[in-house]
């Protein structure tokens, strides 16, 4: 019986150190080697407990009973420093997720800044064009407006022309109806004088 229980024992010995060492190779493993060796640990844990079942059962009512509670003490204790190594590593996994994460988000954050200055650039392009549009058709209106204004202007000139024209037909007859009234006061001089003259040649031959 002490012989059973001593390779109980020593196989449990030998499981503990296997355990041990495979979390230390767990701690700097990667995810592939982490998994597999969590795996590994998880069958060796469930071993070990079955040997410290089978040591109560063969310990049972002997002084090695004690030796047992601290062998569970042991592997509790293991079983802790699993748990705390495979709690950090995904808490490592979670950061490198949150680090790729966040160089996503960086990258569509830089994504959506380039998409937001395409479109004020194609907004202030299309905001020129307008405006070069609007000045188009401003500088249209301006060229026809002037172009009416000459038409205007050409036609006034043409109306002062024959205003002019006017003005020098009427100054003209102005100047002969003046020339006439001054003939006819000319004409009716010399006939008042020869009336007088006649009148008086008249007077003076009745008179002798």
């Amino acid at each position: 019986m002490s012989t059973l229980i001593q390779s109980y024992e020593q196989q449990y010995s030998v499981l503990t150190a296997e355990i041990t060492a495979k979390i230390g190779r767990l701690k700097a493993g990667t995810n592939d080697d982490r998994d597999k060796l969590s795996r590994e640990i998880q069958a060796s844990f469930e071993e070990a407990n079955d040997l410290l079942e089978q040591l109560e059962l063969e310990c049972h009512g002997t002084g090695v009973s004690s030796r047992v509670a601290a062998y569970r003490v042991e592997l509790q204790r293991v079983r802790d420093e699993y748990r705390s190594v495979m709690s950090n590593s995904v808490t490592y996994n979670i950061d490198d997720e949150y680090e790729d994460w966040s160089a996503v988000n960086e990258q569509h954050q830089k994504l959506l800044d380039n998409t937001e200055r395409l479109e004020r650039t194609g907004k202030n392009l299309h905001e020129g064009y307008r405006m070069v549009l609007e000045t188009e058709q401003i500088g249209a209106a301006v060229l026809q407006d002037l172009h009416h204004q000459r038409e205007t202007i050409q036609r006034s000139r043409g109306r002062l022309r024959e205003t002019d024209a006017e003005l020098n037909r009427s100054t003209r007859l102005v100047k002969n109806m003046m020339m006439r009234a001054l003939q006819d006061r000319l004409v009716v001089g010399l006939v008042l004088v020869l009336i007088i003259a006649f009148g008086i040649l008249g007077v003076y031959f009745y008179a002798t």
